[in-house]
């Protein structure tokens, strides 16, 4: 992500949290990694201190804890006669088949090497969807960057991320290969996303199959502080999620949509224990058998993980759907989606067969866009950890 993330009203992604609420909350640092269960990378939400039992009185509900309101800009007014901004360095035009004429093999090469990964552990594969979904509110490679003498703190090691993300060696394998094909051609920006669509490709069983469009830039930008502003907390409501949604373009039924990864992979158990043990008196609250099992699990030492979905944790399905209309969910950004302003594209993504499928291909797509570098502003790295 580059600096142009930091704007008020840059909240986004499906993944990744924090907890609590206020206007400058003080976080502890991430805590130590626990192995995860099932060999499963955590594809949506590391590990983060639960949110609060009650929010603060207010008139409105108040933003989630490191959130600007969407609808107040943090930045402060401007005067009556602001000078002319700087037009902002114009945006790639990504096509399919970008690599055609300088590396035919591109796609080939990134897709051997996530097979090779996913077939040897599923889990990775919900990892890449995952580092796609946090690379690609920005898709500009930032959060493969490493730590250095001259930035410490990059979006790695961002709380929605450190240390949970999963994948990095799966693109640095496929840019060791890609470099030795053809050398200094392929971003590490396209690696990300062609390996998030391969990923989805394996794990659906072939059913999310579609062409990535391709061409953008690496950034030389990359900040831990961005990562709050850009990742949804388990805990949204449905008005955060479309808000956040919303400002990078994304509609309410694209959040529908993208919110199905859901269905792969696991959490964290501080991500969702303000939902156990289970109120019968909440309509929205989590399954009373689920919540029983998954606080049996949650009642160990540290902080341990569950998978996200308990029919088929392994497989890119609808079956999230069905888990949402069953109530058998673990977040409350999930729940919102019981909504009546979504309960309907709920219904029809469980029942229909294919239909989200054909949704998931587009708004991954749609999703690899947003904010783009090009020449004038990116770079195609030799190394995918380090800028040139």
């Amino acid at each position: 992500m580059a600096s142009g993330k930091l704007v008020a009203l840059a909240l986004m992604a499906l993944l990744g949290c924090v907890a609590g609420y206020g206007s400058t909350p003080s976080y502890p640092p991430p805590p130590s990694s626990t192995p995860p269960a099932a060999g499963y990378p955590n594809p949506s939400t590391p590990s983060y201190p639960p949110p609060p039992s009650s929010a603060p009185p207010s008139s409105t509900p108040p933003p989630a804890a490191g959130y600007p309101n969407p609808g107040t800009p943090s930045n402060p007014p401007p005067s009556p006669t602001p000078p002319s901004p700087t037009p902002p360095p114009r945006e790639p035009v990504l096509k399919i088949g970008h690599y055609h004429k300088t590396c035919y093999k591109a796609e080939k090469i990134v897709r051997d090497a996530v097979k090779k990964a996913v077939y040897a552990n599923r889990g990775i594969g919900a990892g890449l969807i995952r580092l796609f979904f946090h690379d690609c509110f920005g898709c500009d490679a930032s959060v493969l960057l490493d730590p250095t003498s001259a930035n410490t703190q990059p979006e790695k090691l961002g709380i929605p991320n450190f240390p949970s993300l999963r994948g990095f060696e799966v693109i640095d394998a496929a840019m060791a290969a890609l470099e030795k094909a053809c050398p200094g051609i392929v971003s590490c920006a396209d690696i990300v996303a062609f390996a998030g669509r391969d990923a989805s490709f394996i794990l659906s069983n072939g059913k999310v199959n579609f062409d990535m469009p391709s061409g953008r830039y690496d950034g030389r930008v990359s900040l831990a502080t961005e990562t709050l502003f850009n990742l949804p907390p388990p805990f949204a409501t449905l008005q955060l999620l479309k808000d956040m949604f919303a400002s990078k373009g994304l509609s309410r039924d694209e959040m529908v949509t993208l919110s199905g990864a859901h269905t792969v992979g696991i959490s964290h158990c501080s991500s969702f224990s303000d939902r156990l043990p289970a109120n019968a008196s909440d309509p929205t609250s989590m399954d009373a058998k689920l919540a029983k099992s998954v606080q049996r699990q949650c009642n160990k030492t540290g902080d341990p993980t569950v998978v996200q979905d308990v029919v088929s944790p392994s497989f890119l399905d609808k079956q999230y759907y069905q888990n949402v209309l069953k109530r058998k969910v673990l977040f409350k950004s999930d729940a919102a989606l019981q909504s009546p302003e979504t309960i309907n594209e709920v219904r029809l993504n469980a029942r229909i067969s294919g239909r989200w499928e054909k949704k998931f291909k587009a708004a991954m797509a749609k999703m690899g866009s947003i904010e783009v570098k090009s020449s004038a502003n990116g770079e195609i790295r030799k190394q995918c950890r380090f800028v040139n």
